[in-house]
């Protein structure tokens, strides 16, 4: 069977069908749709593989087009935009079923000494070994959420602050969050399948803070929400499998849009990843 672990790496070796074409596995999921996070992780194993190991991807930049299909495989097709002395830029495009669903901008950067240095200092929060896992908080209530989210998860994620469940309790709450996160086993150590997995991460809980103040984050749900577009700054390099500090804020949310930030900390207090996205959401119509 393997483990979610093993999943997510199977999830990530892409199959090459010929020069510059990948194809991906979407699993059978109860989704109505493809998780964005795999398509994003996926997109950029494809980029990945079309450069040399000296230049790690440094941006992303990605749009969702059109809601994946779960368990119908996609192709990857990667046009190479630039192979200059310094960077390299790739540009990925999803399709299935005939039909792009997801399209990607990477560039990947020879690393360079010098330059500025500087950082903000990492939120002064709880650490991880004090804060139980998000399904050990959800407790008994595990059988009130979707399927997708009682199964076991590829990643141990530990909320810095408690989860609210009823509107009642949100009176103090503001439009951010923060996660701790690792992958719940060892991930190989090549460095693409440590991007590639935070990538996947990336999009599983950085809508919450444009959701906070408004409904519980595990809770019923009173908005269908989708990611539009996505993109991530890779600063420094980090591991998936060890301890993570994902904070997350919304600076605005108007006209069915939210805007979500986010800056991810290794446990040294290093910044290592910048995250941006963009989500749709519409309030959910009573159809009973």
């Amino acid at each position: 069977m393997g483990t979610p672990v093993d999943h997510l790496v199977d999830l990530l070796d892409l199959e090459q069908i010929e020069l510059n074409i990948f194809r991906g596995r979407s699993p059978e999921e109860s989704l109505q749709r493809t998780f964005g996070g795999q398509v994003a992780g996926q997109a950029l194993v494809a980029a990945g593989r079309t450069v040399g190991d000296d230049r790690p991807v440094h941006s992303l930049h990605a749009y969702f087009l059109r809601p994946g299909v779960p368990g119908v495989p996609i192709v990857y097709q990667v046009d190479r935009i630039r192979d200059g002395r310094s960077f390299t830029t790739r540009r990925v495009l999803a399709i299935q079923q005939g039909r792009s669903i997801f399209a990607l901008t990477a560039d990947f950067h020879r690393p360079e000494p010098g330059g500025i240095e500087h950082q903000v200092p990492m939120p002064d929060v709880a650490p991880p070994e004090a804060l139980p896992s998000a399904l050990e908080e959800v407790g008994d209530r595990l059988g009130e959420l979707p399927p997708f989210i009682s199964r076991r998860q590829p990643f141990d994620i530990r909320y810095v602050e408690r989860l609210r469940w009823t509107p009642e309790e949100l009176a103090d709450v503001k439009a951010r969050s923060g996660v701790w996160l690792r992958t719940n086993g060892k991930l190989p150590d090549d460095p693409l399948i440590h991007v590639c997995a935070l990538t996947y991460a990336s999009d599983m809980t950085l809508l919450d803070s444009v959701r906070a103040p408004v409904e519980p984050l595990w809770g019923q749900r009173n908005f269908d929400m989708a990611s539009l577009d996505h993109a991530m700054w890779f600063h420094r390099p980090f591991r998936a499998d060890e301890w993570l500090l994902y904070q997350q804020e919304s600076p605005i949310a108007h006209g069915a849009r939210g805007l979500a930030r986010g800056e991810i900390f290794d446990h040294n207090g290093q910044l290592v990843v910048s995250v941006v996205q963009e989500g749709l959401f519409r309030p959910l119509v009573d159809r009973s």
